[in-house]
């Protein structure tokens, strides 16, 4: 074995995998919607499983829409028009699943299709 295997050998267990911000979001979502779906498949009622799923949705589209207003953010313009506007409506959404007047299966219906939006389009 030579030097350069030997390095290569001592850091490839050390390295983690990089993330893209691309890759953190979609793992986000994934967790998120996870969530959601679990505390959905418990119960027809509002449950504090779900209460908790649907508060961690709102924070993370709170978080997409905080970035999406900002004035640094380089996405095109209507991108970011559309990400404020899905905040608002997962936002309304949210509130009707906790009164009980809404479905679950929206909120992940949407973080679903942000998934393979940030995914290239693709299923995974």
């Amino acid at each position: 074995m030579n030097a350069s295997t030997l390095a290569q050998t001592a850091y490839k267990s050390q390295t983690a995998p990089v993330r893209t911000t691309r890759g953190s979001e979609y793992e986000a979502f994934a967790f998120v919607t996870r969530k959601l779906h679990a505390a959905a498949n418990q119960s027809a009622k509002v449950t504090p499983q779900l209460a908790e799923a649907i508060d961690l949705n709102r924070r993370l589209w709170t978080m997409l829409a905080t970035d999406a207003a900002d004035d640094g953010n380089l996405l095109p313009d209507a991108l970011r028009a559309s990400i404020i506007s899905l905040y608002e409506f997962t936002r309304t959404q949210s509130r009707k699943v906790l009164k009980g007047q809404g479905a679950v299966s929206v909120l992940i219906e949407i973080n679903a299709a942000m998934m393979r939006g940030l995914n290239g389009g693709g299923a995974k």
